[in-house]
């Protein structure tokens, strides 16, 4: 099965990276997080894992963290679109 791979620099959060792999049918294979608060980052990863990417991205897109504009998993949204555009 072919898979696509991005790493993502996130904006405006804690986590500095996102590292996401996807299938061909846009189902997530694996989240990893580089920097944050690690015990939430790796919930999230666990929960998106097996989950197709647009069931994900109207769940969590929007979400802030205290007064920042964004969070971990609003640019996790991101980093999930960028992986469907690179199919």
């Amino acid at each position: 099965m072919k898979t696509k791979h991005i790493q993502y620099e996130t904006h405006g959060t804690c986590s500095k990276l996102i590292d996401v792999t996807a299938d061909e049918n846009d189902v997530i294979q694996q989240v990893f997080f580089l920097g944050g608060c690690n015990g939430n980052l790796q919930g999230i990863s666990q929960l998106v894992r097996g989950q197709k990417i647009d069931d994900v991205i109207p769940k969590i897109n929007g979400i802030r963290c205290g007064a920042k504009g964004t969070s971990c998993p609003d640019q996790l949204c991101r980093a999930l679109g960028s992986v469907r555009k690179a199919g």
